[in-house]
Formats: structure tokens, C-alpha cells, sequence
């Protein structure tokens, strides 16, 4: 089954390019957000707020869809994420070098929008990266 539109334009768009006058066009007013590193959020603004600071930490920062399925008003999507640590995150400091951990995606779509997004991710896997890095 191929990647839905929005799915895919909400990676490529918001995540890999960092446009993000696209967040109104694809997301949904109230768009709920709980991403893989343990944010909660709903609104368009506090999700920018935090698009920014992933960005700033993680230069050249991706999400690749490695498999997305759908059905109805939902998809689901198993990722890559991936950059390189610039900036503080996740408590280490920048250490200049590529990091990448995997997560899946749950999407729920309302009247051509991205209405909720609940994201998981491998944490433990990506702090054993950041630690690894420092050495």
C-alpha cells in the first residue's frame, strides 16, 4: 500500500525541509501531538515550538517513512529518524556527530488534515547512541 499524501508531505514538508507554512495546510486545528521523545501536545504553535527545537539540536535532520499502511482515516508508519547533534538534547551535550533511532507513527486523519499523531520511539536506543558519541 502506498504512503498517504499527508503522511508523506507532513515528513517531508514539516520534518525534512522545515517548512513550516505547511503546518496549517496539513494539520488540523486542534492537531494533537504526542511525539517519541515523550512530548504531549495540542495546537499548531506548540507543535512548531517543538518542529524547532528537534531541528536546532539535530541539523540536517530526517524522518524517512521505511513502511506506511493505511486504512480509512488512519496510517501507520515505521520510521527512521535520523541528524547530527549540534545543539543540547535529551540532556548531552553536542558532540558534531550523526545520531538515528527508529520509531512508528500513528496517524488520524479529519477533513483532509492531520487531526492526531501519537509517535513512538526507540529512546533507549537513541540515548545509547548519544551516550556512545560522547566517548
Amino acid at each position: 500500500m502506498s504512503t498517504p499524501h499527508l503522511v508523506g508531505a507532513f515528513y517531508e514538508r514539516i520534518w525534512n525541509t522545515g517548512d513550516l507554512t505547511a503546518v496549517p495546510q496539513l494539520l488540523a486545528e486542534g492537531f494533537t501531538f504526542r511525539g517519541s521523545l515523550g512530548s504531549v501536545m495540542t495546537g499548531r504553535e506548540a507543535f512548531i515550538a517543538y518542529v524547532l527545537g528537534v531541528r536546532t539540536a539535530l541539523a540536517n535532520y530526517r524522518c524517512d517513512i521505511l513502511t506506511c499502511v493505511a486504512e480509512g482515516d488512519r496510517a501507520f508508519a515505521q520510521m527512521r529518524f535520523s541528524g547530527t547533534h549540534v545543539a543540547p538534547f535529551r540532556g548531552w551535550p553536542p558532540t558534531g556527530k550523526p545520531v538515528q533511532w527508529l520509531g512508528a507513527a500513528l496517524f488520524r486523519f479529519e477533513g483532509g488534515q492531520i487531526a492526531d499523531l501519537w509517535v513512538l520511539g526507540d529512546l533507549a536506543g537513541l540515548d545509547e547512541a548519544l551516550r556512545a558519541n560522547q566517548g
